[in-house]
């Protein structure tokens, strides 16, 4: 049809025209003098004119018919909007009623939509009249959008399911929390404490679960692709996105995860700091898993058929809280690089890197790369700062200092946390040799104060074809060998020195053969460390018992001038050996060997060594000596050496004979 309808007076003026043009005609038809072109204009003008008075006669018709229709519109438009009127009277949500009422008051905004569009086709095609009705038609329908829009949120909010705690676990801080001392204390054999698995059931990890009740879904489908029908699709996803971003955040309260800004995570002490990462890596796998799986689940059931809504409703509706976990990695990432973190950030790193494939998979279209990228940053991010942090350890390990020697000459606290350190990062084999790919530590040792104690042998060891992890244990285990070198020259008896780097050398070749330290450093390594100690046994042996023993030679005994052994002289010699034996026993006694079978061995070398020479000395000159010189026998000195490195001072005062 074109422009709008002419009206009404417009009809009127035209009809006129017509009239005036027809006596027009009629009088020049009369006339005899009219041409022959002339009289061909006559009956052409009188043929259109004849046209015109019959297309307004169709007009007619044709305004009759649509005035019927636009009345039977009205009618029907009516019809609806009494029924949809009627229904705002009641404050009651539609779906908490009878399930017969919801399905016809959808069905009567199904008519109230197909109405609308009705119009709107009349109004484009210019029906002037329709435009009245098509304003009426849309309030009508705007009013039950408004409806809809609310009960779709009510059927949201009142069907959400609560998360059945039975399919996850967590040991409470309290339980099974305990603290790896710091590089300065290196308390002890802690860091193995503090690495307890955390308890996170594996059938959390495969239990589907659905945010919403099942029964509810079609109700909330059949909802949302109304709406989006009837061009309310913007308003019907983003009550979807609202109520949906409250429904997570409450997930992560159940899951029991702060909201902490960056700030918030830098000033924590570790020891909080500690349970808040625990609770995060349990945390984070429970919502990917399953409330970001069922939220994933539950935005396809919906709005799967209305183009790209689903993966916009879902990345909307859960991208606050994805993003509150992540920063929490972020925080852990910028913050300072502490050797007692190292642990929880691998593990920090190991839990998102899992969760990578899930997070992929969940956000794989164009509008999901935000997401993505940012979880591989927050990634990165970890894996840098758990590779700084491994880097610092070392330096840690070669700058720490001891203002006195340690007591008893044991195995030091340093030794026994490196090592358990160390023992402790072989579950994190596989990270740590991809993390620290790139590094090169061929001349790591360099940073400690003393490379005396690395040999040749052990420099050809560290081969191409040791993995990342093995170059840097082997560095980081020399680093320490370094620092306790310096460590033992803090005693004053070279003896105890001996035994000092003796104790510590076989803890950490003990240490490696027993532990999957073994598989990094493999079984030459320990050889190496064995010798290590051995010499240091030998050398102890020697500061302790060489200028003692040399008492017991047959050297000198003579008298001058004649080849006749001097009574004096055995009888000085032997009151010699005993006063430093017995002084060897008063201090010795005090020095700790703390492994049991190293104690035995060193116990027995030495008594072998001091009881054979003490027992041929006297009995090569017992004739010469008087028996009330002989102050032991070689059975008393024999049980008096098995005293030796107990770690508790004794005397031999209380034993002497009269």
């Amino acid at each position: 049809m074109g422009d709008c309808k002419p009206t009404i007076p417009e009809l009127e003026a035209e009809e006129d025209l017509i009239a005036a043009v027809q006596q027009i005609v009629k009088a020049l038809g009369t006339n005899r003098y009219l041409t022959d072109d002339a009289w061909k204009i006559l009956a052409n003008l009188g043929l259109q004119l004849s046209n015109i008075a019959k297309v307004n006669e169709s007009k007619e018709e044709a305004d009759l018919e649509e005035d019927e229709g636009l009345c039977e519109i009205e009618q029907q438009l009516n019809e609806i909007r009494d029924k949809i009127m009627d229904r705002e009277k009641d404050d009651s949500m539609i779906w908490d009623r009878r399930p017969e009422e919801a399905y016809e008051y959808l069905k009567v905004v199904d008519r109230a939509q197909k109405l609308t569009k009705s119009l709107e086709n009349l109004s484009l095609n210019g029906f002037c009249n329709a435009n009245a009705l098509l304003l009426r038609a849309h309030d009508v329908l705007q009013t039950a959008m408004a409806r809809l829009e609310e009960d779709f949120r009510h059927l949201l909010v009142q069907n959400r399911q609560p998360f059945e705690q039975e399919h996850v676990s967590f040991r409470s801080s309290e339980e099974d929390i305990v603290e790896a001392g710091s590089i300065a204390s290196f308390g002890n054999d802690s860091i193995e404490d503090v690495v307890q698995s955390d308890s996170v059931s594996q059938r959390s990890e495969d239990y589907v679960f659905e945010l919403v009740h099942p029964d509810v879904v079609p109700d909330l489908k059949t909802i949302a692709k109304l709406m989006f029908d009837s061009t309310y699709g913007q308003e019907c996803s983003q009550m979807f996105i609202n109520v949906q971003r409250d429904a997570l955040d409450d997930c992560l309260y159940i899951l029991e995860v702060e909201k902490l800004s960056i700030e918030d995570v830098l000033k924590m002490e570790w020891n909080t700091l500690n349970s808040k990462i625990r609770r995060w890596m349990w945390a984070v796998k429970i919502f990917v898993r399953v409330y970001l799986s069922g939220q994933k689940l539950l935005s396809d059931q919906i709005f799967r058929e209305l183009d790209s809504a689903s993966s916009i409703c879902f990345i909307e509706s859960s991208k606050p809280a994805i993003l509150q976990l992540l920063n929490f990695g972020e925080a852990i990432a910028i913050g300072p690089h502490q050797p007692e973190k190292l642990i929880r950030i691998l593990d920090m790193y190991e839990v998102l890197a899992d969760l990578i494939p899930n997070i992929d998979a969940l956000y794989s279209d164009e509008t999901g790369y935000h997401i993505r990228t940012e979880c591989h940053e927050t990634l990165r991010r970890l894996g840098e700062c758990a590779k700084a942090t491994f880097l610092e350890f070392e330096n840690a390990v070669a700058s720490n200092v001891s203002a006195n020697a340690f007591p008893r000459g044991g195995v030091h606290h340093l030794t026994r946390y490196v090592m358990n350190y160390l023992k402790t990062l072989t579950d994190y084999s596989k990270t740590l040799d991809f993390l620290l790919k790139d590094e090169d530590k061929e001349d790591s040792v360099s940073v400690s104060p003393d490379t005396s104690s690395v040999s040749e042998e052990e420099s050809v060891g560290r081969s191409s074809s040791a993995s990342p992890m093995a170059l840097h244990l082997r560095a980081l285990i020399s680093i320490l060998e370094c620092n306790l070198e310096e460590k033992s020259k803090m005693y004053r008896e070279e003896s105890l020195q001996h035994l000092f780097l003796m104790n510590n050398i076989h803890y950490m070749a003990e240490k490696v053969k027993n532990s999957e330290l073994r598989a990094e450093l493999g079984d030459e390594w320990i050889r190496r460390q064995n010798r290590k100690f051995q010499q240091q046994a030998m050398s102890y042996e020697r500061a302790t018992w060489s200028s003692i023993l040399s008492l017991l030679r047959d050297e000198g005994i003579q008298n001058p001038g004649s080849n006749l052994i001097s009574r004096t002289i055995l009888k000085e010699r032997l009151h010699s050996f005993y006063l430093a034996f017995e002084e060897v026993y008063k201090s010795q006694t005090g020095w700790l060997i703390p492994d049991g079978q190293l104690r035995e061995d060193l116990r027995i070398s030495t008594s072998l060594k001091v009881i054979q020479a003490y027992r041929t000395f006297v009995g090569r000159h017992i004739n010469h000596i008087s028996e009330k010189h002989i102050k032991y026998t070689a059975d008393d000195l024999q049980d008096y050496l098995f005293h030796f490195f107990e770690g508790s001072q004794k005397s031999l005062h209380s034993f002497h004979k009269k």
